[in-house]
């Protein structure tokens, strides 16, 4: 493996990771560019602006963007998250500079009013369509709850409201203020050559506009809290809470994702044991997400209504006891085997190494190889997740549930 790293003089960035030894290559632009760069006035632009990148630029009409990722047989998609909006493609070395043009083009769309209200009703029935989704419904009040007042509360999609009430003017100038160079990544991995790959993003982003570094990555203060949302035809109580967590650059960032593989991974983990395998719940997890300056543990669980009392008794049980550092050297050991094989099996394609690429350099500004992180994970003692829990303990700090109970015990 060999890494390169370059900046265009508008402060563009390009990382980069050659492994000659394989048959493909994956390139994506990654764009500072999320939920919570937005406006309450703008809510669900970012999600927006991705669709809007398919519907044409001044060189490129809607049928052309879908038409030449079909001819070069591209992998290909886009999408947007509460911190980044990503475009990417993987196709076979020889299509590169097809496919790494049309990227470059369609992140600066032409924005037609006429796409713009054609789409607008695509994203409106989006909404709706999530909106009959309780495991996407829930966590999404989960996040507004637990983040009140917080840019990470504000929601990806946007609400009817937001969306019906949004204009082509609003999204122009949110474009103009985010999709700078000082704000995208250029990132790819796989088999390319160095020099034409450099010289090709020079050609085609060297112009634009630069800019950048709008992002308030203050600490969220969570108050905790109960949001419920009744449905009465609902057969299932959909749960999900959220306490703090480290952020993305933090040290602990490691730990906590073992953590979370020992408290809830979807098989072999004591929420499986105790929850799933004797049949108390359809489902229950608990995940680690890290943010930019801030981070969450998230425990979801769905069950019958008349149960759920039973259920959060039983997982504050489970949290309790990793919060007073019962954890053995076997989980440990377990929880290292199945991240480090997921880490290891991802980074066999270059579509698996490009997200990792792309996510450490935006948050960290930091190339990390498939052995730097294999070995950090190894790193972890039994003392690393106890101080873990020290400072971020367990609990079910914001609750938001979706389905017929009309009242639920507030954590």
């Amino acid at each position: 493996m060999e890494f390169f790293e370059h900046k265009l003089s508008n402060g563009l960035q390009i990382v980069a990771e050659r492994n000659p030894h394989v048959h493909s290559v994956a390139v994506g632009f990654y764009v500072r560019a999320g939920a919570r760069d937005e406006t309450p006035e703008e809510s669900g632009v970012s999600h927006f602006l991705e669709h809007m990148a398919f519907k044409g630029t001044q060189r490129h009409s809607a049928d052309d963007v879908n038409r030449v990722f079909d001819e070069v047989g591209a992998k290909y998609n886009a999408s947007t998250s509460e911190e980044t909006t990503l475009f990417y493609g993987a196709i076979l070395p020889e299509y590169l500079p097809t496919t790494l043009d049309l990227l470059a083009d369609i992140i600066f769309p032409s924005l037609r009013d006429d796409d713009f209200n054609m789409e607008k009703k695509v994203i409106l029935e989006e909404i709706g369509m999530y909106d009959d989704q309780p495991g996407f419904l829930v966590y999404e009040r989960a996040m507004q709850a637990h983040f009140k007042g917080h840019p990470l509360g504000q929601s990806i999609l946007g609400s009817v409201d937001s969306i019906t009430a949004l204009t082509s003017a609003q999204m122009r100038d949110y474009h103009a203020r985010r999709y700078v160079g000082g704000n995208i990544i250029c990132a790819a991995a796989g088999n390319f050559d160095w020099p034409s790959l450099k010289g090709l993003v020079e050609d085609l982003c060297g112009h634009r506009p630069s800019g950048g570094g709008l992002r308030s990555t203050t600490i969220a203060r969570p108050t905790g809290g109960l949001d419920l949302l009744v449905r009465p035809a609902s057969s299932q109580q959909h749960l999900m809470a959220l306490c703090p967590g480290p952020a993305a650059a933090a040290p602990q960032r490691f730990a906590a994702e073992l953590l979370s593989v020992i408290a809830g991974d979807d098989t072999g983990s004591r929420m499986f044991w105790e929850l799933v395998d004797p049949g108390y719940v359809e489902s229950a997890d608990l995940g680690f997400h890290d943010f930019d300056g801030d981070g969450s543990f998230l425990t979801y669980l769905s069950c019958n209504p008349e149960d759920v009392e039973d259920n959060l008794e039983r997982v504050q049980g489970i949290l309790a006891r990793l919060n007073s550092g019962d954890f053995t050297e076997a989980e440990l050991t377990q929880a290292k085997n199945k991240t480090l094989s997921r880490i290891v099996l991802r980074s066999e394609r270059p579509m698996g190494r490009l997200g990792a690429l792309g996510s450490n350099w935006m948050y960290r500004q930091d190339y990390r190889s498939v052995e730097a992180d294999l070995a950090d994970y190894q790193r972890v003692t039994l003392a690393d997740l106890k101080s873990l829990v020290q400072q971020y303990p367990l609990q079910l700090t914001t609750l938001a549930s979706i389905g017929p109970r009309d009242s639920l015990p507030t954590p």
